[in-house]
């Protein structure tokens, strides 16, 4: 708790940022070093007297301090802490407040709580578990096991030595999570061998993966599950209040219907788009979805702006926003294939080449032929946007870069995200589709969009639609980058403006030097390439005070070239395109 240390709470008070006003003040209040201290030696205090012999009500008081002050100094304790606090805390909280209740009703109606809890925590475990590959190859257990912080060496190698009994033990753990409300069948005759096979899991966990506390902490939902499995007509039992059953039963169907009348909201703000949305059809039959911000002068460049991977049109919000109001250029932006209202209706097997005809066609049919257009490409839809221009040809007044992908950046920046991500797309689809999008929360980068585009944005981070959207076109992305090979195709007189998030170079120095080979490409035009400090791959866009960065370099950039372009007539233009390449 020292200046500087891992548990300084003027560093680590940090993480309630997002609390209210008074959550906050309330464990500013007790998370002093002083005050920390007096609450951690009473903890102790309540629980020694907690393991002498009784069964007043004073352990009822006992229990709801040692809930009230995890939950209070959990925040303090940041780094360390884990599920099994969770739970320690809830049956704390749970049984210390049945102690002290006089209702027996209500007594039982907290033990069933407890007992409720318990089955979900093992069974939710288990089926999100079977949407992941690794837990139904039997893989995730060496994998588990052979990580520094949670692996075993000797587990890790006897999984490997005997795959067949790893992947016997691994189901074994699939099915005890997954069916794990069986101990409720045969008026509990099945409750002993499910909670025993339980405490021994845990009790492997303490000792294979280091989560000790997990030995004691999850055990002790098993005595409420037996209580509560127990038949009515067994003497410890006799007179149990089961109404809490079919009340959270109740609760249960109203928050599946909650959640399917919000799924269904949800995708129709999606789909619907905005009021002045336009569709275009492509050569691959697919329907676009795109917003025209501004039609800007008729006589000047008109600017499209491609996303990224997983990221929304109204992304760019913030930049899109100034260059209406700043510049006389058009404004387009558009969402790819299965995103927000685009629909998908090719019939063949997707690869990144769809995607960048798309672009092609939407350029054609959006943008009035007269018009040159400057297209604005963030993460792969920078590659997207290069590879367009290829093919546009005299149809480019330029492109801009904003930390974008590179073709060979799998070779040579590493590629050990790529697996986790896949896996992740398919996990957030799967559950998403069962209605599961009511639980999630807003995330940090939506928040800091402008107001009136966040609602949209979030909608449809929680559709499955995208989620399926980016798994299809990061497998293509994958697919495509492997083969790449040799050297960026040239962009001859197409100016080029390359912009990184430092935060995205600072992990990977290499990033930095396939940024600038981004710029290496454009031949015989003008190019710049800018480092925004502080800035994170998403922030570029998302963050005001970076994006507002990035709109600056945009116009600063392309309104120079427009100057120069006046000043000199076309023919002498080139000329100098190709003197500042020198």
């Amino acid at each position: 708790m020292d200046k500087g240390g891992l548990a300084d709470w003027d560093i680590t008070k940090d993480s309630l940022t997002g609390s209210s006003p008074l959550v906050r003040r309330m464990i500013n209040g007790v998370s002093g070093p002083r005050t920390t201290t007096v609450l951690h030696v009473g903890r102790v205090a309540v629980c020694v007297g907690m393991l002498l012999p009784g069964n007043s009500r004073w352990r009822g008081v006992g229990s709801l301090y040692l809930g009230a002050t995890s939950a209070l100094l959990g925040p303090r304790h940041h780094y360390g802490g884990e599920g099994s606090d969770q739970v320690a805390t809830l049956v704390q909280v749970a049984t210390g407040t049945a102690r002290l209740v006089p209702s027996p009703a209500a007594k039982d109606a907290l033990l069933w709580y407890v007992a409720l809890q318990a089955n979900l925590s093992y069974t939710v475990s288990g089926w999100v578990k079977l949407l992941g590959r690794p837990w139904r190859d039997a893989s995730a257990l060496g994998g588990v096991m052979r990580t520094r912080t949670y692996g075993h060496e000797g587990m890790f190698r006897w999984t490997q030595e005997h795959p067949r009994a790893a992947k016997l033990l691994t189901h074994g753990v699939l099915a005890l999570e997954c069916l794990f409300p069986l101990a409720y069948l045969r008026d509990g005759k099945l409750t002993r061998p499910v909670i025993a096979s339980a405490a021994a899991f845990h009790l492997a966990n303490g000792y294979f993966m280091g989560l000790g506390r997990f030995a004691t902490a999850f055990p002790s939902m098993h005595p409420l599950v037996a209580y509560t499995s127990a038949p009515r007509t067994h003497p410890a039992v006799a007179g149990r209040d089961d109404r809490a059953v079919p009340a959270a039963f109740a609760l249960l169907a109203g928050g599946v219907a909650a959640a399917v009348g919000t799924a269904v909201q949800r995708r129709l703000r999606v789909t619907e788009g905005w009021h002045t949305s336009r569709t275009l059809t492509t050569r691959h039959k697919n329907q676009l979805q795109y917003e025209v911000y501004s039609p800007g002068d008729d006589r000047q460049p008109v600017v499209v702006l491609a996303s990224g991977l997983l990221s929304t049109s109204e992304h760019y919000a913030w930049i899109a926003q100034r260059l209406c109001h700043e510049t006389r250029y058009g404004v387009i932006t558009y969402a790819r294939a299965g995103y927000a209202g685009s629909r998908r209706k090719a019939a063949t097997p997707f690869y990144l080449s769809e995607s960048v005809d798309d672009l092609v066609d939407l350029v054609n049919g959006a943008v009035a032929p007269h018009r040159k257009v400057i297209l604005i490409g963030h993460s792969i839809g920078g590659e997207l946007a290069r590879r367009a221009a290829l093919v546009l040809g005299d149809r480019i007044h330029g492109i801009a870069y904003l930390d974008s992908s590179h073709p060979d950046q799998f070779n040579r920046a590493g590629n050990t995200v790529a697996k986790p991500l896949a896996g992740h797309f398919t996990a957030m689809s799967r559950a998403l589709r069962l209605g599961t999008g009511i639980l999630l929360n807003r995330p940090a980068g939506i928040g800091e969009l402008p107001q009136n585009y966040q609602k949209k944005a979030f909608a449809q981070y929680a559709d499955s639609r995208m989620w399926e959207a980016a798994r299809r076109e990061w497998k293509a992305v994958q697919d495509d980058f492997r083969t790449f090979s040799g050297q960026l195709g040239r962009i001859t007189g197409v100016p080029g403006l390359v912009i990184s998030a430092q935060r995205t170079v600072d992990r990977s120095p290499e990033q930095l030097l396939m940024h600038r080979e981004l710029a290496d490409a454009h031949v015989g035009a003008p190019t710049e390439c800018a480092v925004i400090e502080g800035a994170s791959h998403e922030g570029l866009l998302v963050n005001n005070r970076y994006a507002n960065q990035v709109t600056d370099r945009v116009i600063s950039f392309f309104g120079d070239l427009d100057q120069r372009s006046k000043a000199t007539g076309p023919d002498r233009f080139v000329t100098l395109k190709k003197e500042a390449l020198k």
